[in-house]
């Protein structure tokens, strides 16, 4: 048997574009919460959500943007930016998101490479003097015509200038548009090189928004908690799309992620579900007074970012009361999600695999030198192809044909199916690390190290050996007052339990790791790190 799996289902894909499927939902749930700012105490029906997306698109009507012109959106979440992704797609503008966390150089790579001619701004955020960066680099970008700052004069400016614009006229706007239009281009984490703008259409990502609600079975009763960034798929596609088809609320805990007020908002607001890379579970259930709070509102939510450790899922089932919570997969590249765990799973399911094959989406696991499916149970690349793969990368036809083959997107990540067809990702082909000819997942010993009671977070990458090509170095996060772990004492530890092989030879020990924002581990920058801190050192 092969590793190949389809997802068939009775529930057919949606032919419509972002903004149809939100008048939808106005005209069912008009009188219903659609989202919460918590920060400002803001909070909109789906009717006034449905006027303020209409004044914000025919702003950006009045200022002649037309369909397929880029805009960009460089902003913390809030409820300004949830209405700015609506009113975009109202009108068939391509919205472009860039990563809060950029400095000036990302900045103006971004902003030219997409051909951005009018970006929305937050003023600063955090240490981020958003109005400096951008007056540094606008000189050199002359397609940047207009640059409208939320909460400033010019905002008000744009909404005022719409006042002009009928709403007819965003309605035979939008009435013209396709679903298979680009619709958005998001730029992948950029974890080596230069990002890439992966673009999708209306159909792309409101399918997977859809259906990744279904799979969490919201109804419009749902508050979502989305701390997580919106500038990610993760934010306004599973959160903010997924939540929109259902006719549920969005509830935005803060305009960057604080443990302790998302915990306060799933309290205050009786939040349903609550989504989070692991790295923000971990944070949360370490908040000071955990216990007090009360979030026995909450039933599902989703982890997803990166793998989720074993003992980190069982305390949120546990003590977070998301007996349905789900472990989803994916990519920029897909929308994001390929594949989801489901609510009827064991738990020994949704901790150890990243569950089946989402609807109406292909999977498949190949020889990444043959292309072709490995044996069920063999690691292979994951591949994945149906409606929710990109258009393509933006203006990069060479790199987009890398990826894509056959309608196939490889994603460079490794996994094994099983007989059911639950996939288990195992690493990145990047990432593997091949010791003196064996192959090493550093996943499967990064799983065995949290098991170690003083281990909080664990990461394994492969350094330079003379004699054995690659060595595994486990960077360590401990917990407070733990005493100090070495390579001795770990390979203690770890005698008797895992190959001699797969035993880390070194020990670093950190109290972060280097992250994206979206909570991926750059491990590329921890290898180049590594060899620097061992670089003299001896072998012990």
């Amino acid at each position: 048997m092969h590793s190949y799996v389809s997802g068939t289902s009775d529930t057919p894909l949606l032919g419509e574009t972002i903004d149809a499927n939100l008048r939808r939902a106005v005209a069912r749930f008009g009188d219903r919460e659609a989202v919460v700012e918590v920060a400002t105490s803001r909070r909109m029906t789906y009717l006034e959500v449905d006027a303020a997306i209409d004044g914000v698109a025919r702003g950006l009507l009045a200022r002649g943007i037309a369909a397929g012109d880029r805009v960009g959106i460089w902003a913390p979440n809030g409820l300004d930016w949830f209405l700015v992704q609506y009113a975009t797609a109202r009108i068939g503008a391509i919205l472009v998101n860039i990563n809060p966390s950029y400095r000036t150089h990302e900045l103006e790579f971004v902003l030219r490479q997409a051909g951005i001619g009018t970006l929305v701004a937050a003023v600063a955020f955090k240490t981020s003097d958003y109005r400096g960066m951008v007056e540094q680099v606008r000189d050199r970008l002359p397609a940047l015509q207009e640059v409208v700052y939320l909460d400033d004069p010019s905002w008000d400016a744009l909404l005022a200038e719409g006042a002009a614009i009928s709403s007819d006229e965003v309605v035979q706007r939008s009435q013209r548009l396709s679903f298979d239009d680009p619709i958005n281009i998001q730029y992948t984490s950029g974890t080596t090189g230069f990002p890439k703008g992966a673009t999708l259409s209306h159909h792309n990502i409101l399918n997977n928004g859809y259906f990744v609600g279904e799979v969490c079975g919201y109804t419009a009763t749902d508050r979502i908690c989305v701390p997580v960034p919106f500038y990610h798929c993760f934010g306004m596609v599973m959160g903010n799309l997924a939540s929109t088809s259902h006719g549920a609320c969005v509830v935005i805990p803060a305009p960057g992620f604080d443990p302790a007020a998302t915990l306060q908002a799933v309290v205050d607001e009786r939040c349903t579900s609550l989504y989070g890379v692991p790295t923000m579970f971990i944070a949360e259930l370490a908040v000071p007074g955990f216990a007090e709070y009360d979030l026995s509102s909450l039933r599902t939510g989703i982890m997803a970012g990166s793998p989720c450790p074993v003992e980190v899922m069982k305390r949120v089932i546990s003590e977070m009361h998301m007996a349905d919570v789900t472990i989803c997969y994916g990519m920029t590249e897909t929308s994001p999600v390929s594949t989801q765990t489901r609510a009827d799973d064991s738990l020994d399911r949704r901790v150890s695999t990243v569950g089946r094959v989402h609807p109406h989406v292909e999977v498949k696991v190949v020889d990444p030198e043959t292309d072709l499916p490995v044996p069920v149970g063999q690691p292979g690349e994951f591949c994945t192809r149906g409606y929710s793969v990109m258009l393509g990368y933006w203006d990069e036809p060479e790199k987009t044909a890398d990826v894509l083959r056959t309608g196939w997107m490889h994603t460079g990540d490794l996994a094994t199916m099983d007989e059911e067809g639950y996939l288990t990702i195992v690493g990145r082909i990047k990432d593997m690390v091949i010791r003196g000819g064996e192959n090493v997942y550093p996943r499967e010993i990064e799983e065995f190290l949290y098991t170690h009671p003083d281990v909080v977070d664990a990461q394994v990458i492969g350094v330079p050996d003379a004699r054995y090509g690659e060595e595994l170095m486990a960077w360590l996060r401990l917990r407070a007052g733990a005493e100090p772990l070495t390579a001795e004492t770990l390979r203690e530890f770890c005698s008797g339990k895992l190959a001699h092989y797969k035993v880390p030879r070194y020990v670093h020990v950190v109290d972060d790791f280097p992250m994206t924002v979206t909570g991926k581990i750059r491990k590329v920058q921890m290898r180049e790190e590594a060899v620097e801190i061992l670089r003299g050192q001896t072998r012990p």
